[in-house]
């Protein structure tokens, strides 16, 4: 009797090139050690999509579009600045735990390809919207007036990427904690 061979579907798919992706490097990644990891054939993968390219367009644009998803959120669009900034900044901690594996690949991308450099380019216009909120924020009065924006910006959201780096998600520190965490953080900045 043969063993039975695993089956796939592009959702579990993306699942294990996404892992071997943030393991390996996606330049490090052939589809023969997509295969092998995913124990099916190089075929049954072009079964589900086209290249290995594909896969990571996917995996990206999953963690972009759900951190894109937070500015049209109605809290990101309406009241105060700081009350809208500290909204992005919640909703963008909780994606990135539900998303944890697509945004670690995100933030490890480098730009060596057409859809890394797209990607790349989509993370700094929220990057962007952010630092505009922060601006905002200082412009009224709610934050404090020496802030540089970009530098704010930069630094709140490398704290709160640098969670990819130790959170797990059954560690004993929750989604709850780490939003209050990085809350309290933004509001220490506030006048």
């Amino acid at each position: 009797m043969t063993p039975e061979r695993a089956r796939y579907d592009q959702e579990s798919l993306l699942v294990v090139a996404t892992q071997v992706f943030t393991e390996r490097g996606y330049d490090g990644t052939s589809m023969e050690d997509l295969a092998r990891v995913a124990g099916i054939t190089k075929s049954s993968i072009y079964h589900h999509v086209e290249s290995k390219e594909e896969i990571l367009r996917i995996a990206l644009d999953r963690a972009l579009d759900a951190l894109f998803v937070v500015f049209s959120e109605p809290p990101s669009s309406s009241g105060a600045a700081v009350d809208r900034l500290r909204h992005v900044v919640r909703r963008t901690v909780e994606v990135l735990v539900a998303e944890l594996p697509y945004v670690t690949l995100l933030l490890r991308v480098r730009g060596n390809t057409a859809t890394e450099k797209a990607a790349l380019e989509r993370r700094r216009t929220f990057d962007r919207q952010v630092r505009a909120l922060v601006a905002e924020a200082i412009a009224d009065g709610d934050l404090r007036p020496e802030l540089d924006p970009a530098l704010t910006e930069r630094l709140v959201f490398g704290m709160i990427n640098s969670v990819v780096e130790w959170y797990r998600p059954r560690s004993e520190t929750t989604v709850d904690d780490l939003v209050a965490a990085v809350l309290a953080v933004v509001d220490g900045l506030r006048t």
